[in-house]
């Protein structure tokens, strides 16, 4: 964990960002895989990890805004535990690692929560998303669980968004730790990518090169050589000469930071032709989003400069016609770039979304899109410095997308369709980088990982 100070001092800036009452944080509970005794690898929650820093379950955080205290709420291990998990620290002792001095056992929460609300004390809870987690917080607050979310903090969502989004050096440093094993992960996926390689050899080698490297993969693994499929988990494929290989996979850190990288190659270390042209429109437009990054600039604007440069290239090879712009202003290109450019990324892969991308990604400034394509952006607000993004703009060729707009005669001012027709069994193409927003711009993080033609190919070779 990082040092107790780190975080004292980020309690007391959320201190600065609330009003009144308690702060209740839940941390997570393990979860059975298949009986009991059998559980799925622990994951803390992300914001109790930011504010108490505590990494196993069954343990609460509370901050008073009203007397200035903090305090841990946990059970300390008996002999029973001991035998299976060896001695382990005391909860007091745990506490203090993270700059809290006053703890109490679990039953307790139970009971200061109990005498605030007698009391018509403010409760700030954060939205939960676990089964056990919502139970718990359910019996905590005396309220039946589907009224749960009427009654989150949208004043504790606003200041924990607040500070989560600006990353400080320590956790720079983490994610780039987990970028520079994304290295390892691309490279040796890169290496591996000949014909007659089963997708799931891949997956498991570049999984097990996170685990020995870091901590698990950050999300599970797409790699797939049907890349038109924006989230392909299927494993099961053959790679074969003349498909391009989607892998997007990160891990992370022991103090549960992400990296979350894209590449996309050609199976047997070669692009053909028409696979060089589709790939060098969308490492344009990735390198173009990454030098317009700049603090202030809304990332929606960044999101649309990139779309621009698809359709610009797209339009150099006759797939799609028309005026650039118009094109743009009206949505045609997302038949083929159907998604944001990018999200914010920490200690979940996707930032803080489960605190609601409404809060995240857009402010009063910035209103959140209902159209196609631009309603998946998940970020759209202005940039501000020290935010870690993924820039990961992409091309796919959806055949049943294709179809469906076809069929419509949709943007067909704009959309070449006899020669979208010989692009159906393509695939897709998504290059994602992590950059930081820095004062003078964006710097991609970790070690350079292969992205050009030449260094995909070269790297593919060796």
């Amino acid at each position: 964990m990082f040092p107790a100070k780190v975080y004292s001092e980020r309690r007391t800036k959320l201190r600065k960002e609330l009003s009144k009452g308690l702060v209740l944080f839940l941390g997570n509970q393990d979860s059975a895989f298949n009986y009991p005794a059998n559980t799925y690898s622990f994951r803390q929650d992300s914001s109790f990890l930011y504010f108490f820093g505590l990494d196993h379950p069954d343990l609460a955080g509370v901050i008073d805004l009203d007397n200035g205290t903090d305090q841990v709420f946990g059970d300390d291990l008996d002999i029973n535990d001991i035998i299976w998990m060896g001695k382990q620290p005391t909860i007091k002792e745990q506490a203090l690692n993270v700059g809290v001095e006053n703890t109490a056992p679990l039953k307790e929460l139970s009971v200061l929560v109990k005498d605030a609300r007698e009391k018509g004390r403010m409760i700030h809870f954060l939205p939960p998303y676990r089964g056990e987690t919502i139970l718990w917080l359910s019996d905590l607050m005396n309220l039946d669980h589907l009224k749960l979310r009427e009654n989150v903090s949208i004043e504790l969502i606003k200041g924990v968004i607040k500070l989560r989004m600006v990353k400080d050096d320590l956790e720079i440093k983490e994610i780039e730790k987990m970028i520079d094993v994304a290295w390892l992960m691309h490279t040796t996926a890169m290496k591996m990518a000949k014909p007659g390689v089963v997708e799931q050899e891949i997956a498991g080698v570049i999984e097990g090169i996170a685990l020995s490297h870091g901590g698990p993969v950050s999300f599970p693994v797409i790699l797939s050589i049907n890349g038109q499929t924006l989230h392909n988990h299927y494993h099961g494929n053959t790679l074969a000469e003349g498909r391009m290989l989607v892998i997007d996979a990160g891990c992370e850190s022991g103090l549960h930071y992400a990296s979350d990288i894209t590449r996309t190659v050609p199976v047997g270390g070669k692009f053909s032709q028409r696979q060089k042209e589709i790939y060098e429109v969308v490492l344009n437009a990735n390198l173009a989003a990454t030098a317009a990054v700049k603090i202030g600039v809304p990332f929606r604007k960044i999101h649309l400069l990139a779309a621009t440069e698809i359709v610009k290239g797209l339009k150099a090879l006759g797939i799609m016609k028309g005026d650039v712009k118009e094109a743009v202003n009206n949505g045609a290109h997302t038949l083929f770039f159907p998604h944001g450019l990018g999200h914010p990324m920490g200690l979940d892969v996707h930032d803080l979304e489960g605190l609601g991308e409404i809060f995240v990604g857009y402010d009063n400034e910035v209103i959140r899109s209902k159209e196609f394509g631009l309603a998946f952006l998940r970020f759209g607000r202005k940039l501000q410095k020290n935010f870690v993004m993924t820039i990961e703009p992409g091309i796919y060729f959806i055949p049943e997308l294709i179809d469906s707009w076809k069929n419509e005669n949709k943007m067909a001012e704009f959309i070449n369709y006899d020669k979208v027709e010989t692009y159906k069994d393509f695939g897709g193409i998504r290059i994602e980088d992590d950059i930081l927003v820095t004062d003078n711009g964006a710097r991609v993080l970790g070690k350079p990982i292969p992205k050009t033609v030449e260094e995909v190919e070269k790297t593919m070779k060796s």
